[in-house]
């Protein structure tokens, strides 16, 4: 979605749902690899620890932010060239994808994840209130 000059990744009162051929069967913790903290993990811990604070913009950034070991001076103009163009958004993102978590944006497009075996996941995906889409698929049909 683009707002003016500046892109964004945010949903409003949506919930994506777990991709169609996603392997597992329920929420599973993203672990490291190589002693090197992933993308997925990287997301897990910042929506886990904070529940409904942070937008999908303020997650995809802060990681590529801690990747790139941007200092907090150089936030504000990094985040304006990092949204100056498309970013992939939560639909793709390997919490959805491959491990098994449901992302929930909230009216204020702030986001929480629930795993797919969870009772609330089940309650937004029922709910006729939110916008559903699933996540993006890791094979080609």
């Amino acid at each position: 979605m683009k707002k003016g000059n500046i892109y964004t990744t945010n949903y409003i009162v949506t919930f994506i749902e777990v991709a169609e051929d996603t392997k597992v069967s329920c929420g599973t913790k993203p672990t490291s690899k190589a002693n090197k903290k992933t993308i997925a993990e990287m997301q897990y811990e910042m929506i886990v620890n904070n529940p409904y604070k942070y937008t999908s913009d303020d997650i995809l950034f802060q990681v590529f932010a801690d990747r790139n070991d941007l200092t907090k001076a150089e936030y504000k103009q990094a985040r304006e060239q990092f949204f100056a163009k498309g970013q992939a958004c939560f639909r793709a993102s390997p919490l959805t994808k491959t491990y098994g978590f449901g992302v929930h944006a909230d009216s204020n497009g702030n986001v929480a994840i629930y795993g797919m075996e969870t009772e609330q996941y089940e309650k937004l995906q029922n709910d006729p209130k939110l916008k559903k889409t699933k996540a993006m698929r890791k094979s080609k049909r």
